[in-house]
């Protein structure tokens, strides 16, 4: 005989397998079961109401959170909650997600802070109630990693999405070598270093490298005023190129997710796009870059810890927490 929570987890499953290309079922279901393996105590600490403040309340450093975390959780509840975050992230994107979360437990050790560095101090909270073609979202978030998706009337928003690694590059033990996000950094190197000595210049902002992403962990964030040089100034190589770095960060997202953030992006002109440059273009050296279009802003900062610390971030302007999605969700139910 099953018991609950396996049957709770065969019946996901199932579902999931059956409804794949479906992703807003998908997610919906996800997020009801996890939520029916949980205890009332639980359940209060895993959910919020929609419009709670706390949906916009991220941040991707070592600080308390609200929400329900892995370590509260029991292992098939852990099952489920890893089930849902699955269905919002591509293979890749999940498999850097759960990375960073493990890489807390290097840090323990080299801090020796088993408090702080927790690789099972991970929230999830689900703000208002999931169902078919309702309005509600979720979050899953601690260090370095803050995924946020909303979902209106079957339309999906999957930002702000941060990653961020501590090490950059694990220097020794039995996972020397690891490089979380050295495909964003390698991508973007590789971009700034085909640029001929006249498009670099153009690229190039003076100074050095901030010491964070612009953004921050802004509730809203704005176009920064434009620098670097234009998509339409690159040739047919450069943008392929600056196409792979885009890749890097939507591609993150599950197939379906990120299909639509890319019609955005051509939509909006992608020879509109402008990429920026701070700092050295040799391994090592602190550096910045960004990529900004009409509709978003990619970010990726590595100057902390030596260079070793990167943190890597893709927001849009107008959809955030879906509040595009939220604004015409609201105009249609007052046209009614």
């Amino acid at each position: 005989m099953k018991t609950p929570l396996l049957a709770l987890a065969t019946t996901l499953c199932l579902s999931l397998a059956a409804r794949a290309h479906d992703v807003p079922a998908a997610m919906t279901t996800a997020a009801q079961t996890f939520l029916a393996s949980l205890d009332t105590a639980q359940k209060t600490k895993a959910t919020y109401p929609l419009d709670d403040a706390e949906r916009l309340n991220w941040h991707f450093i070592p600080k308390e959170r609200n929400g329900l975390t892995l370590k509260e959780m029991n292992p098939a509840q852990r099952h489920l909650a890893y089930s849902l975050l699955g269905t919002g992230l591509s293979d890749d994107g999940f498999t850097k997600a759960t990375t960073i979360m493990s890489l807390e437990q290097i840090l323990r050790e080299l801090e020796n802070a088993p408090e702080k560095r927790d690789p099972e101090k991970y929230h999830f909270t689900i703000f208002g109630e999931p169902k078919a073609g309702g309005v509600w979202g979720w979050r899953c978030e601690g260090h370095h990693c803050s995924v946020n998706f909303t979902l209106v009337d079957g339309q999906i928003s999957g930002t702000p999405i941060f990653f961020g690694t501590n090490p950059g590059v694990v220097k020794e033990g039995p996972r020397q070598g690891l490089r979380v996000l050295g495909h964003e950094e390698s991508l973007g190197r590789a971009l700034a270093k085909s640029l001929t000595p006249e498009q670099f210049k153009t690229a190039l902002l003076p100074g050095d490298a901030p010491k964070e992403v612009l953004s921050e962990a802004l509730k809203k964030v704005d176009p920064i005023a434009p620098s670097g040089i234009a998509a339409k100034d690159l040739t047919d190589a450069q943008k392929k190129a600056l196409r792979e770095v885009i890749s890097a960060y939507v591609d993150r997202l599950e197939g379906a997710v990120a299909d639509v953030q890319w019609k955005e992006i051509d939509t909006a002109g992608f020879d509109n796009l402008r990429f920026t440059w701070i700092g050295g273009t040799e391994v090592g050296q602190p550096h910045y870059y960004r990529v900004q279009g009409p509709t978003f802003l990619v970010e990726y900062d590595n100057t902390q810890n030596g260079a070793n610390h990167p943190h890597a971030v893709w927001r849009e302007f107008n959809g955030d927490f879906g509040a595009d999605l939220l604004k015409a969700h609201m105009e249609k139910a007052h046209a009614k």
